[in-house]
């Protein structure tokens, strides 16, 4: 397993097959899942081929969604990271928690560091973050890292009205 980024709390690394049954609670717990756009997880197999895409991301661009886990505990607490979105062209960042960790910094911790790993280290010159109208708390945690609202437009053919932020190379220099 290979660390890609550490904060003062959190070590991202990449996701293996090992986070398997951690990932399936995750992504089958309906209040986390709530304002993804994404369905309630209910087969093993899904997060599988989840866990099979991450891979190729890894290889293919050189970065990817990464597996957090608390550096005091060792608990795997979500997944956070780039990802590279084909249909926009565009490098977005996300993250996804259990919600007994919701509401104590987590997010905009793995967001902050991460954002600064795909600027001085993957050399990216823009990043953007996308949000369900109504998820407000990843909204905020968009704003405390730096990214400005954007636009509002689809994103598929689910979340049709979703929030875009950005954060330019530029900007981040500034912050």
């Amino acid at each position: 397993m290979k660390t890609w980024i550490e904060s003062d709390r959190l070590v991202l690394r990449e996701i293996t097959f090992a986070d398997k049954e951690e990932l399936f609670q995750l992504h089958s717990d309906p209040d986390v899942q709530m304002h993804t756009g994404e369905p309630v997880v209910k087969y093993m197999h899904d997060i599988e081929q989840s866990i099979e895409s991450r891979l190729h991301d890894y290889k293919k661009y050189g970065f990817g969604r990464l597996a957090a886990i608390e550096k005091d505990t060792n608990e795997f607490i979500g997944w956070a990271g780039l990802a590279y979105l084909p249909e926009f062209d565009k490098v977005d960042i996300g993250y996804r928690l259990k919600k007994k960790f919701w509401g104590k910094g987590f997010a905009t911790e793995a967001s902050k560091a991460i954002i600064g790993h795909g600027f001085n280290v993957l050399k990216l010159d823009e990043i953007i973050a996308i949000a369900m109208p109504e998820n407000e708390a990843s909204i905020r945690v968009m704003e405390k890292v730096g990214m400005t609202f954007y636009k509002q437009a689809p994103y598929d053919d689910i979340i049709t009205n979703a929030i875009w932020y950005k954060l330019s190379k530029t900007d981040y220099n500034k912050l």
